[in-house]
């Protein structure tokens, strides 16, 4: 199934509600077991990360063919919410309603490097916290996936988030993710209403360590760096 015809599956009111009250929502089944094998052979631009682990980077124009027709539908899909935070954070810049038309005013502000990677933890590592807000172009919302079966593939591994609201104490979350699924998360910010009106709460987002077997994730962002 396409991922345009998947994703009328979910009621993006729903969606929209559950981003708005806890900066994530799950998206389940997006991949079936196959194509989450299939997806989790991916072999590319390679990076240690800092506590362990590998990041194989998809480039813009190389991108594994199901990946890239979900980032396609997936921003189409998210642009009219993400440009309602914007409104809300008291930022006026719209984004446009094409991923193309997106990625073409990043180059020219010469936000040229993909981000988006699959990740392959084994025992031992985890992913620190961190948001992917550098540049000046920011998509205020991104994409996670996970490619194996949690107390089957891997034990530990779990996907947490973290936000940051003024005079409160961080707020933890642990996003449930099965194979398959993929989560829609605040990339960095969100706008959060208060007594006098919205403001905005910082998030970041981990994955702890995994104690047996591989964990293989993707992380997928709208917007390239410098």
């Amino acid at each position: 199934m396409k991922a345009h015809d998947m994703l009328e599956r979910f009621d993006i009111q729903t969606i929209a509600a559950q981003l708005d009250a806890e900066g994530y929502a799950v998206l389940p089944g997006c991949f079936d077991a196959q194509e989450a094998l299939d997806l989790a052979q991916y072999e590319g631009r390679m990076t240690p990360g800092r506590d362990g682990g590998e990041l194989h980077y998809f480039d813009d124009d190389a991108m594994p063919p199901l990946f890239k027709s979900w980032r396609v539908a997936l921003y189409r899909w998210l642009v009219p919410l993400a440009n309602r935070w914007n409104h809300l954070a008291g930022v006026e810049r719209a984004f446009p309603t094409e991923l193309d038309a997106f990625l073409e005013a990043n180059r020219s502000a010469g936000q040229r490097r993909p981000q988006s990677h699959l990740m392959r933890l084994r025992e031992g590592d985890r992913l620190e916290l961190h948001r992917h807000d550098e540049g000046e172009l920011i998509f205020p919302l991104q994409v996670v996936a996970l490619l194996g079966e949690p107390n089957r593939d891997f034990t530990g591994g779990e996907f947490v988030m973290t936000e940051q609201r003024p005079r409160m104490q961080s707020r933890p979350m642990v996003v449930p993710l099965q194979s398959g699924d993929m989560a829609i998360i605040a990339t960095a910010q969100r706008p959060i209403q208060g007594a006098q009106g919205y403001y905005r709460g910082q998030l970041k987002h981990a994955v702890s360590r995994v104690r047996s077997g591989e964990r293989i994730g993707v992380e997928l962002m709208f917007h390239n760096v410098t």
